[in-house]
Order: structure tokens, then C-alpha cells, then sequence
């Protein structure tokens, strides 16, 4: 009787470390069969704000510089984001787009009207990269341009006017000074919003006054084939979406909200390579607020909007920490981590996971500023690890979403723990891409797939990860993160299992 309660004992206690092993406990059912609503490519939008060094120097160094460029944009970074297959840039901000009069950027540049860019640095811009520049600069890469009106220092008038003299086919004052400054047949920009962050910033509004504002900027946005965005709340301010839906849903196509991982707090947020596992672990758990936002804020538009028609435009998102040391506090630059690739896939797989709703998300920034995918000095270029997830995400751009369902084990921090695995997949032209994110700096993590609906005969794959948590790539040295294939994915006898190192972000396609 002994001798059997102890082989009973055993059983349990080999199950139970079964179990916390990952083997048994981490398994992955994706419905192949059951393809869902399209990811719109917009969802892997970038944001360039006059703000630092992302525009002058980052994107543009002008004609007469020593730096290669193409018509003053810089070579290396134009080739790196055709290479990333950019989809659309959102300009000119950003708290800068409501102090920016875009007539002051037209015209010969020698003529052009300076700014003071008062809200990063206090700097004086000469305007020498404006309207026909960025529009230029998103033909030249092959995005789709998104521009923020002026609301809060601006007009109706010169919103209106600004998208005749961008978009209008007819003879008007508007078209004949586009054609004068060079340009004869209208761009086409399908994507405006009036204003930005008129919460704070663009204007300092309540929701219930920007509502009315809103309507009456919309009722002058025409152009054909315009897609309308509210300027919509921060973070957690759902009471912003629901005046906004209810007040104006009619009259727009999108809403956005705005929200950053920013680790410890607004007043010390934390350095962007100097860390901890823990500061690590509560990163991770900032960002996945973003799962919250997106349901919450859902719903709220599912009152007014139950068939989706309206957007949710995730139009600024990524980390904010403080800016490295001996830089000016106004340009907002940060070193970019292993652990920021972590946060931009786990992001992006939300989206992915809420297609039928979200249909853009704008990563800030573009270059020089915050999350960047792409950090520049001089003649030097440096790919960031977000750069490599999102090259490796963009299988996604126009697939179908697939219903997942995860059953994963846990990354465990002190009294506090996280599932340790974040996923979407998506299929298109017969391939199912399923992208992971092991949250777990320490430990991997072994997976069964059930694909349903596809009997798979090939399997590749990609991943993102470094030694350290904190690895990043610099000037001047060999990069420390960096996309490789990813061998550990198994197909056999059309069963797929993959051991998902640490800290990693992977790709794994079958077909």
C-alpha cells in the first residue's frame, strides 16, 4: 500500500514539472481555416514629427550636402525603408503639426518663412522641408502620406485650403500655386486629421468642445476618397471617445488614441539601456496595456459604430525613456534594446489580433526620436532591433488575421507574472505566418502548434534576440541584435514544434 501511494506520488510530482517545464502547458491552435478580417498595412505606419533630428538630418540633409542623398533625402535611410516596405508616414506631427502654417513651407526655400519649434528645443527651422518635400519623400520610399492639420493655432480656411492645393485636379488660386512651386498634377493623400492631441497640446480642449470643432473642420476636408480622423484621447480617457463617437461618428473614418510604454513614471521614466530584469518585467507589462485599450476603446465604438466602419488609429505608440546623456532634453533621443524589439512585437501582434477595428498604428518615431527603427550621425546609419521586427512582421501587411488560442505558461516576476508568450498569425497567398514573442528573459519556451485547415509540407523561419537584455546596436561596432533564420521549428508528419528561446521575437511561416 506504501509502495503504490509512492509510485502515485511520483507520477503526480513527474506531470507536475511536465507542466512547468512549458511541454505540456504551452500549445498553440491557429484556425487556418477560419481567415478573418484583412490587416491593413496602414497597421505598420511610422510617425515623423519635426522633433530633434528625425526630419533634418535624419530624413533630409539637402541637396548640397556631403551626405549621398537623392534630391536631399539621404540615400542609406531611403534604401533601408523600401527595404522595411514603410506603408505610410504620418507629418508633420505631433504637438509641432498645430503650431506649423503650411504656407510658410512652399515655394522657393531661399523665400521661406523660419519657425521657432517650440515645443522640442526651441530650435529654429528654416522650413526648407515642407509640403512638397515630405510628399516627395513618401513617393520616393512608397508610403502612403498622412497629414495632421493645424486646429489648435490654425484655420478652417487654411485646412481647407491646404488640401485643395494638395489634392484639387481644378483651377483655383490653390492649384495654381502648386503648379507655380513646381508640381502640375495633384498627390494623392487619402489619409487627414484635424488636429492633434487637442486634449493637451493641439489646444488644451474638452470633448465635448473639440466634438463641435471637429465637425465643423470636417465639413470643409474634401477631397475624393478622403479618409477623416479625429484627433482621439490619451490612453485610458474613454469618456474622450464616447463624446466623440456620439457627437461626430458620422462625419469621420478614424479615431485615434495615443499611448507609450513608459516603464517607471512620467517624471523619471527610466534609461533606455541601463536596466534591470525587473524594470524589464514591468516594461513588459506597460505594453501590454495596450490589449486593454484597444478592447475598452472598442467597445466604446461598437455603441455607435456595431459594423466597424469607424477605425481605430493607434496613430503614436512606443517606449519613452529618458533621453541618453549629453543630448538636448528637447530632441527626445534614446538608445533602442533587445527589449524594445520585445514591445514592438507584442504591439504589432495586438493589432494583428484586433484587425477587425484597429486599421493603423504609427510607431514614434521614424528616425532620431524615441522608438526609432533607424538612428543616424553623420555620414552613419544604425538599424535598430524595432527595425528588424518590423522587417520581419511585414509578412502580415494585407493578410488575413487568424483566430489563435494560447495555452501558455507564465513569466513570473516577484509577487506578479505575465503569460510568457504573445502570438498572431495571419495567412495570405496560401502561407500562414505566426509571429511570437517570448516575454521571459530567462527561460525558453517549448510549443505544440495545431494548425487547422492546413496541412503544412514546408516550415522557415526568422528571429530577433541577442546574449542581453540590453544588447543594442551603435555606431561604429558590430551589431548586437540583428534578424537571422530561426532552425529550432520542427515539421513532422505535419506537426509543428518549436522551442522559443528567451527574450525573443520569432517568425515562423508554413505553407
Amino acid at each position: 500500500m506504501k509502495k503504490t501511494n509512492r509510485l502515485g506520488l511520483l507520477v503526480v510530482v513527474f506531470l507536475l514539472n511536465l507542466s512547468f517545464s512549458g511541454i505540456a502547458q504551452n500549445k498553440i491552435v491557429i484556425h487556418a481555416d477560419q481567415p478573418g478580417a484583412k490587416i491593413d498595412k496602414a497597421i505598420y505606419g511610422h510617425f515623423a514629427e519635426h522633433l530633434g533630428h528625425c526630419i533634418y538630418g535624419g530624413i533630409y540633409v539637402g541637396e548640397k550636402s556631403d551626405i549621398p542623398n537623392i534630391k536631399g533625402f539621404r540615400t542609406d535611410v531611403v534604401e533601408a525603408l523600401k527595404d522595411l516596405k514603410v506603408p505610410l508616414v504620418r507629418w508633420p506631427g505631433g504637438c509641432f503639426a498645430d503650431t506649423y502654417h503650411w504656407k510658410d513651407g512652399i515655394g522657393p526655400k531661399s523665400e521661406r518663412a523660419s519657425i521657432v519649434n517650440v515645443h522640442w528645443g526651441g530650435v529654429t527651422e528654416d522650413n526648407s522641408f515642407g509640403t512638397h518635400e515630405f510628399l516627395d519623400f513618401c513617393e520616393l520610399i512608397g508610403a502612403d502620406p498622412y497629414i495632421c492639420l493645424n486646429v489648435g493655432s490654425g484655420t478652417v480656411r487654411e485646412a481647407a485650403e491646404w488640401i485643395e492645393y494638395v489634392t484639387s485636379a481644378n483651377e483655383s488660386p490653390m492649384t495654381k500655386l502648386r503648379k507655380q512651386n513646381g508640381r502640375e498634377k495633384p498627390w494623392n493623400v487619402k489619409y487627414w486629421s484635424a488636429g492633434n492631441e487637442t486634449w493637451g497640446c493641439g489646444g488644451n480642449m474638452r470633448p465635448e468642445y473639440y466634438a463641435d470643432l471637429y465637425r465643423q473642420y470636417a465639413s470643409y476636408m474634401r477631397a475624393p476618397g478622403m479618409y477623416k480622423i479625429v484627433s482621439g484621447a490619451n490612453g485610458s480617457d474613454y469618456n474622450w471617445t464616447e463624446v466623440l463617437m456620439r457627437e461626430a461618428s458620422r462625419m469621420m473614418n478614424g479615431i485615434s488614441v495615443h499611448y507609450y510604454t513608459v516603464p517607471k513614471d512620467w517624471n523619471k521614466k527610466g534609461s533606455a539601456t541601463q536596466f534591470d530584469e525587473a524594470t524589464w518585467f514591468n516594461t513588459m507589462e506597460k505594453t501590454l496595456k495596450m490589449e486593454e485599450l484597444v478592447t475598452k476603446h472598442s467597445a466604446v465604438m461598437d455603441k455607435y459604430d456595431p459594423n466597424k466602419k469607424v477605425g481605430l488609429l493607434v496613430d503614436e505608440w512606443g517606449t519613452w525613456y529618458d533621453v541618453e546623456p549629453g543630448t538636448n532634453p528637447g530632441f527626445l533621443y534614446q538608445q533602442n534594446t533587445l527589449r524594445d524589439a520585445l514591445v514592438a512585437g507584442i504591439n504589432l501582434n495586438i493589432f494583428n489580433n484586433h484587425a477587425d477595428r484597429v486599421r493603423m498604428s504609427n510607431i514614434a518615431q521614424m528616425i532620431n526620436v524615441l522608438q526609432s527603427v533607424i538612428l543616424t550621425k553623420d555620414k552613419e546609419i544604425v538599424l535598430t532591433p524595432t527595425y528588424y521586427v518590423f522587417k520581419m512582421y511585414n509578412v502580415h501587411q494585407d493578410a488575413q488575421v487568424l483566430p489563435i488560442e494560447i495555452n501558455c505558461g507564465k513569466y513570473n516576476s516577484a509577487d506578479k507574472s505575465l503569460d510568457a508568450i504573445n502570438c498572431s498569425a495571419s495567412v495570405k497567398g496560401g502561407v500562414v505566418s505566426i509571429t511570437l514573442c517570448n516575454l521571459d528573459p530567462v527561460n525558453a519556451q517549448d510549443i505544440s502548434f495545431e494548425i487547422q485547415g492546413l496541412k503544412a509540407t514546408k516550415i522557415s523561419g526568422n528571429i530577433v534576440t541577442a546574449s542581453k537584455i540590453n544588447a543594442y546596436n551603435d555606431f561604429g561596432k558590430k551589431d548586437e541584435v540583428v534578424l537571422a533564420d530561426f532552425k529550432n521549428a520542427k515539421l513532422t508528419n505535419g506537426q509543428v514544434t518549436s522551442s522559443i528561446p528567451a527574450k525573443s521575437v520569432v517568425l515562423i511561416q508554413l505553407q
